[in-house]
């Protein structure tokens, strides 16, 4: 079964951080799912209080890529986030070794 994670992107200018969000198992269609979850729940509000104040605006870059800003009176959150199929793993038999098998 296809292995999938999510990267996130956070950052100004040259002082980019990347991490991996979460890792998934499934089709591309349930990853793509579980994807768009985790921006919906990007810097959400805690109380019904605060997503009255949030603006949370989410852009499709490409099928698999989202930018993800969120604001409030205080703050201003923004994340890159990309799905990715992993397609290489030392450690599982049914992938190869490397990226140009």
């Amino acid at each position: 079964m296809p292995r999938w994670a999510v990267l996130q992107t956070e950052g100004e200018a040259e002082g980019f951080r990347y991490s991996v969000r979460g890792e998934l198992e499934g089709t591309e269609a349930e990853a793509l799912a579980g994807m768009l979850y985790m921006l919906d729940t990007f810097e959400e509000a805690l109380t019904a209080a605060g997503r009255r104040r949030q603006q949370r605006q989410v852009y499709r870059v490409s099928e698999r890529s989202y930018f993800v800003r969120v604001e409030n009176r205080l703050s201003r959150k923004e994340a890159h986030f990309t799905l990715a199929e992993l397609i290489a793993d030392t450690h599982d038999e049914g992938l190869p070794d490397t990226a140009y098998a």
